[in-house]
């Protein structure tokens, strides 16, 4: 049992078991992939995975920068990585650079008041680390705006060279879709930003910008759903490994007939006489509602005997209810173990079959599963 498991699994309706040795192979591939130092993405707890065992991990393995996106995630991060790099992505809180040198953090900078903050702090003579520059090139949503041209950066100079900048960063809007012109036009955009900053290293690729052709590597990536199994490149088969698997148990087996209406509301109707068998999960549990099958369209699915059974009925707070009938009445008997992630049921089937994709499973992931962590 690793430190970072949680308890008993005999008291939890669902075990999540996470391979930390398949995600330091993901990270290895990507960054011999890349050609260059990657980072690795650990925001929202890791994906769900947990910070403090997925950066423990990755540390050991050699990575030295992490990215985040709040200021209590890195503080997390800093308490087992005491010599990482870390960003924190969502930029500088009003008043809070007193907490990043705290904790030895830098911020990833994206508004002139955020420069002009930063480099007052530094001026009153606080010791921090170098601060990260965004460079909005197509999202809009944070950063300094690349459209405004080289004049908007030039404008900022003064406030850029006192903020301390050790990174200029700008992030992918489409790279999953090597199709999509605007893949160009922000390298495009990019190449022109960081040729204006001679001598500070740059970052550009996402987990999918891996695998965009003709993508510059630069001197830092930043992987971050790839690293956790899931498919930088749809439509594609998947080059990394599986890091994630759920589990959970049938608690009850029913008959019912033909015409019966099942779960809350009755929005799933048997159209044969069906063997019905309800296991521990929920939404409670992180699994969204937009996995209920109904008669209106099919839902999420599991695996049972080695069966694919699909969900029928709303997915309720602590409970679903699986379609059984396919399997031969005695291959399914209560108590027994079901997959809901692992096998045919990757990531981004599950988030398919969920109406949404496989990053919101992943951190969506709830507090009420057994975790058992291996590959350590």
């Amino acid at each position: 049992m690793s430190a970072f498991d949680t308890p008993d699994a005999d008291t939890c309706g669902t075990i999540l078991t996470i391979d930390l040795g398949a995600l330091v192979s993901n990270w290895r591939a990507l960054q011999a992939r890349a050609g260059t130092e990657a980072a690795a993405v650990v925001k929202a707890n890791a994906y769900g995975l947990g910070i403090e065992p997925a950066v423990t991990a990755l540390a050991a393995a050699g990575c030295k920068s992490f990215f985040v996106a709040h200021l209590s995630e890195g503080i997390r991060a800093r308490a087992v990585a005491p010599d990482a790099t870390i960003y924190i992505l969502n930029g500088l809180l009003p008043g809070s650079g007193e907490r990043y040198a705290a904790h030895d953090l830098s911020p990833v900078l994206g508004s002139a008041e955020e420069l002009r903050e930063w480099a007052g702090f530094r001026a009153s003579g606080a010791s921090v680390r170098p601060a990260a520059l965004h460079l909005d090139t197509a999202i809009n949503r944070l950063g300094l705006s690349a459209s405004d041209g080289p004049g908007a950066i030039a404008a900022l100079r003064s406030e850029i060279d006192a903020a301390g900048i050790g990174l200029v960063m700008s992030h992918f809007a489409s790279s999953e879709d090597e199709a999509d012109p605007a893949n160009a036009r922000q390298m495009a955009a990019f190449s022109a930003i960081a040729a204006s900053f001679p001598g500070i290293p740059a970052s550009l690729k996402n987990s999918s910008g891996h695998f965009l052709s003709d993508c510059p590597s630069y001197q830092l990536t930043r992987p971050g759903y790839a690293l956790y199994g899931g498919n930088p490149t749809p439509g594609r088969p998947n080059p990394m490994r599986p890091v994630v698997g759920l589990t959970s148990r049938v608690l009850q087996l029913r008959d019912v007939r033909a015409g019966s209406q099942v779960g809350y509301n009755g929005r799933w109707t048997a159209r044969r006489d069906s063997r019905l068998a309800t296991i521990c999960l929920g939404y409670a549990d992180g699994y969204p509602r937009n996995a209920s099958g109904t008669d209106a369209s099919p839902g999420g699915s599991a695996i049972v005997d080695g069966v694919v059974c699909p969900f029928v009925g709303t997915v309720s707070m602590d409970l679903v209810i699986l379609d059984v009938t396919d399997l031969p009445a005695a291959s399914v008997k209560r108590g027994d173990p079901v997959t809901l992630i692992g096998g045919p049921l990757d990531l981004d089937v599950v988030g398919a079959g969920a109406k949404t994709i496989g990053y919101e499973i992943l951190t969506s992931l709830g507090r009420r599963h057994a975790r058992r962590y291996v590959g350590v």
